[in-house]
């Protein structure tokens, strides 16, 4: 089945239905991106991440199901104005846990950041020589030493 098939079959379903399912979507993201917030506020980086594949497939499904709403809302305004009325504040309301989930999702990186380059820079300042040579003055690296960090940024 198509993407448009599958749409289009949402389309068609009936209002309750089709609201049941996108309720469903939505608690379910919101769920999950609750859990990835939690972990991420409380240092927990490989818990997160495990979640990231469970996230992108619930927002996938999500973004489907509000497609085919959006595409039906005169049906569904006059069938069932007050599901209607009740996934739009539920939109609104994965709106700002999304808004709060990016903040935390920033923040984590900024001190990751921050912490990798702060032992890069302890790393080069033991890599510097603290003993005179024959002329006076420090010693320089020798070429062989450690120039520098990898770093992967991916989060």
């Amino acid at each position: 089945m198509t993407a448009a098939e599958r749409l289009a079959a949402l389309e068609n379903l009936d209002a309750a239905t089709l609201c049941d399912r996108a309720e469903t979507a939505l608690s379910a993201l919101v769920e999950v991106m609750n859990r990835e917030t939690t972990y991420l506020r409380a240092g927990h980086m490989r818990e997160a991440s495990a979640l990231t594949a469970e996230k992108t497939q619930l927002a996938q499904d999500y973004v489907t199901i509000a497609r085919a709403v959006q595409r039906a809302s005169d049906r569904l305004k006059a069938e069932a104005p007050a599901r209607v009325e009740a996934l739009r504040r539920g939109h609104e309301a994965l709106a700002t846990q999304m808004a709060e989930n990016l903040r935390v999702l920033a923040t984590a990186k900024s001190v990751t950041e921050s912490l990798l380059g702060e032992v890069a820079q302890k790393m080069q300042q033991y890599d510097t020589p603290r003993t005179y040579g024959a002329p006076g003055p420090a010693t320089k690296k020798t070429p062989t030493s450690a120039s520098g960090l990898s770093i992967n940024k991916a989060l």
